[in-house]
């Protein structure tokens, strides 16, 4: 009976990418077993996914992917409501998946990086994929203890300082994820939910690495995040950007609607960066589901133009028709893309991200701050300026700051009350620009640019002989091996 690992990424096609990653790891240091992964019809309708899924079937025999049956309609207030409804009824048919999977392997795990986690089914041991950083972890580990230690609500309290978070450096509250700012927030107790149930994973993997979040893991090790209760043992096995390749090519077609260019314009911005002094091009690029507004997008052209430094520049048609191929005539001022030529490139829509920050000629990354993107990031030695948009990304840009040191803040951390967008002026982005490349009088720029260096190195160190992910991934894969409750017979009627 062959053994096998069951996967189950969360509900955004990005978590089944990212988890194709991840497996691709497994087998490339333990070959043999066989991967099985659960999709639900949000993952397959997701523009793209039957092209991404058809690759990795044909270049990966070892993985399957087995979808599950779709759930009856429901009537919800908003999206946030159904998205959380439909996660629990998928667990039925998560449990009938991995029973039909069990008669014919031996499942020794399942993964997965959804928030209602169908915890030990089958008495098959589940790990939690967590897409964040260990920093917002500690959070989200913590949040039950703050809930019961406090009435009110985060957004009532401002701009003030939370300094009792473990792991946390002092954050303000009007800076926790959208969700879980308002109690009274719909999303609010499902999420409350899902903190509760982590410390039930029989383990947490993480894409990050020792010497990166110290604080953070050494508070979740000592149990500081979940006082009541054992903290499962955390998996640290990154950076996990083996290869992005796949990625990207999903994330294209995804956001262009003329991905069969997309050769011909990799070629074209590979072509230009080649030209291009070493350190000396400020990428800007946020995401598949980042988007500006056009006065937002006319201020960023501006403050480019003024710092006079080259610039990369992924644009995106602003919300809520990101998907559509941006007019960059039309949404950008006059006669900018003339005034830049030679000096700064614009695409439309998306960039090849992980090729890029690894060019040369890149020195300095504009970025939304989502977990994936900031790894990609640090492992590149390429100094942040943080433009936190949606979700967590408002929590990474603090610790990004203040806690890692490998960024520069956006002026008022890109955001207000809640996620609504605050515009930020040409001028400010003229001057962090500049200082993000080192032209500030203060040196910052230059701090920051030797700490990325460090943590380049100190990336390459943990997946090298004896570091602290190579030692991690060798523990969690041991764990499935020789510590797995098995699915027998008796489980199965």
């Amino acid at each position: 009976m062959e053994e096998a690992i069951a996967l189950y990424p969360g509900p955004q096609f990005h978590h089944v990418v990212m988890m194709v990653e991840l497996g691709k790891l497994i087998h490339r240091h333990r070959p043999g077993f066989a991967f099985k992964f659960l999709l639900t019809n949000d993952h397959t309708s997701s523009p793209g996914a039957s092209s991404y899924i058809s690759g990795i079937q044909s270049s990966l025999p070892d993985v399957s992917f087995t979808h599950l049956p779709p759930v009856a309609p429901q009537k919800c207030q908003n999206e946030i409501e159904l998205a959380f409804k439909t996660m629990r009824l998928n667990v039925h048919g998560v449990s009938e998946a991995l029973r039909s999977i069990s008669l014919t392997s031996r499942v020794l795990a399942l993964v997965t990086s959804t928030i209602y986690a169908p915890y030990d089914l089958l008495n098959i041991p589940t790990y939690y994929h967590f897409t964040s950083c260990a920093s917002v972890l500690s959070f989200f580990l913590y949040l039950p203890t703050l809930h019961d230690r406090t009435t009110g609500s985060f957004k009532d309290q401002g701009d003030a300082l939370l300094t009792d978070v473990p792991g946390l450096p002092p954050v303000r509250a009007s800076h926790m994820p959208e969700p879980v700012l308002d109690r009274d927030n719909p999303a609010y107790p499902n999420f409350l939910d899902f903190s509760s149930s982590l410390p039930r994973a029989r383990g947490i993997i993480l894409n990050t690495f020792d010497s990166l979040e110290p604080r953070a893991l050494r508070a979740i090790a000592d149990g500081d995040c979940v006082p009541s209760r054992t903290t499962p043992p955390v998996y640290c096995i990154g950076p996990l950007i083996s290869n992005t390749r796949d990625r990207e090519r999903h994330a294209s077609s995804q956001n262009c609607t003329h991905a069969h260019t997309e050769q011909q314009r990799d070629g074209q911005k590979k072509t230009w960066l080649d030209k291009q002094p070493s350190g000396s091009v400020v990428f800007l690029c946020f995401g598949t589901g980042g988007a500006f507004s056009e006065p937002q997008l006319r201020e960023i052209a501006t403050g480019l133009e003024r710092s006079g430094h080259r610039f990369l520049w992924a644009v995106k048609n602003p919300p809520p028709d990101i998907s559509t191929e941006p007019d960059l005539n039309k949404l950008l001022p006059e006669g900018f893309l003339e005034r830049t030529e030679g000096k700064g490139m614009v695409v439309k829509s998306w960039a090849p991200q992980g090729a890029v920050l690894r060019h040369g000629s890149v020195g300095g990354f504009v970025t939304h701050c989502g977990w994936n993107s900031v790894v990609e990031a640090v492992s590149s030695g390429v100094p942040m300026l943080a433009w936190p948009l949606y979700s967590e990304q408002r929590m990474n840009s603090v610790v990004l700051v203040e806690e890692f040191g490998v960024a520069i803040p956006v002026a008022g951390n890109g955001r207000g009350e809640g996620e609504g967008e605050v515009l930020i002026s040409a001028e400010d982005v003229e001057r962090r620009v500049r200082e993000l490349m080192g032209d500030g009088d203060d040196g910052k720029g230059r701090i920051v640019r030797e700490r990325c260096k460090e943590m380049r190195d100190s990336a390459m160190a943990a997946w090298s002989h004896g570091g602290s992910s190579l030692s991690a991934f060798s523990k969690l894969l041991d764990s499935w091996k020789h510590g797995a409750l098995v699915v027998n017979k008796a489980n199965l009627t």
